[in-house]
């Protein structure tokens, strides 16, 4: 069949772009497949990622033969017209269009009505937020993010959710009948994995430690990473003078907390945070650095899953996480996970020294990943089309 996604491009690099590239890619084995990106987002200067936006040095491409249009502008109504232009042309069965920020809501709303009204394709909204963190701090624009995201929704055939409980949010919030919301999982992020040799990856990150504790990602406060600075500082002396604990990703601005807690830490010289954006070439080499992998979100926007966890899995590290039902879900093929309650760092720390004592006794701490994730996901929205079509 034919399929157009839309989602966003490299200009505005984040997982949101990771994952629609892997999934235009998975599609395209066995279908038609067009791909729709949304360039510029918003202004830049109200991006907190401003400094990355426009590099193009990533690890992850396309396949060859996607047709590709770049791409939206949010202030650009004429690249919006050449979007309707291209998606004419391709003359789709179905769109897949990822819902993450209501910054972009103009832009698929466009293309949702000229859908409606002119091409009658199958519009699927693959749901990764429900409300952005950020927006949903802001009354005025939670306010806009609610109404678009409602006003979109009702144009859409059918969606997907990432687990059973995001699903649940997604008809409280906007009132979709759970008819039509399709759970689907995240796929895992192989195309992230490199061959490279623990200790090279040490030494180039300046790493002389026994035990690398990793947390990777944009820094944000929903992320719960003073959680994990709390269980560091908290673990026994022999454990943390025999461990690194590594925080890497750019810092949003939204968590004072973290700062304060890494410089009272009695072990702050065992603590290194590169608040900045990891560029794609050095991903490999944090991952293949790390003996476990710490993601103790906080709060319930976690729900959509996460892409970091997809890389540590594609790695076969074991991951400690919050004990989300959405995470248990997303991540219920995997061995290595271990789950803490949320914001209990004193679980976080008993898990760390656990895994550093196995480690330490020459115990092995590699998980087989999941496998052919991406060919089961693509099966699932040939499906989910193909009873959208039946019924239109």
């Amino acid at each position: 069949m034919k399929i157009c996604v839309v989602g966003p491009s490299k200009r505005f690099f984040s997982g949101i772009t990771v994952h629609t590239i892997f999934l235009a890619n998975a599609l395209a084995k066995q279908n038609e497949v067009s791909v729709i990106l949304l360039r510029n987002l918003l202004p830049r200067f109200l991006y907190p990622g401003k400094k990355h936006v426009g590099r193009d040095d990533y690890l992850v491409e396309f396949a060859t033969n996607a047709n590709i249009y770049e791409g939206m502008d949010w202030n650009s109504p004429l690249s919006w017209f050449r979007a309707y232009r291209f998606l004419k042309q391709h003359s789709p069965d179905a769109i897949i269009m990822l819902w993450w920020t209501s910054s972009v809501a103009h832009m698929q709303l466009f293309l949702a009505w000229a859908n409606r009204f002119k091409l009658k394709a199958v519009l699927i909204l693959e749901m990764h937020e429900t409300i952005d963190p950020l927006e949903e701090r802001i009354l005025p624009i939670r306010l806009y993010a609610k109404l678009a995201g409602r006003l979109l929704m009702r144009m859409a055939d059918a969606f997907t959710a990432h687990s059973t409980s995001a699903k649940d949010q997604i008809a409280r919030i906007y009132g979709v009948n759970k008819d039509r919301i399709f759970v689907k999982p995240f796929g895992l992020y192989e195309g992230y994995k490199r061959d490279y040799h623990k200790d090279l990856a040490r030494k180039e990150l300046g790493v002389e430690e026994q035990f690398v504790i990793l947390n990777f990602g944009s820094i944000r406060k929903y992320k719960g990473i003073p959680y994990l600075v709390k269980a560091f500082s908290a673990l026994p002396e022999f454990v943390a003078n025999n461990s690194r604990l590594l925080i890497a990703g750019e810092d949003w601005g939204d968590d004072d907390e973290l700062h304060k807690l890494i410089e009272s830490s009695p072990y702050r010289h065992k603590i290194t945070l590169n608040a900045y954006f990891i560029p794609d070439e050095m991903v490999p080499v944090y991952f293949s650095a790390a003996d476990v992998v710490v993601l103790p979100y906080s709060d319930i926007f976690a729900s959509a899953g996460s892409a970091v966890a997809q890389i540590a899995m594609a790695y076969g590290k074991p991951i400690i996480t919050s004990n989300f039902d959405t995470m248990r879900e997303c991540l219920q093929e995997y061995d290595g996970v271990y789950f803490t309650p949320i914001g209990d760092f004193i679980a976080i720390g008993e898990e760390i020294a656990k895994l550093y004592q196995r480690a330490n006794s020459g115990g092995a701490i590699f998980y087989n990943p999941p496998h052919d994730t991406w060919a089961k996901i693509a099966r699932q929205y040939e499906e989910i089309v193909n009873q959208a079509l039946t019924q239109l």
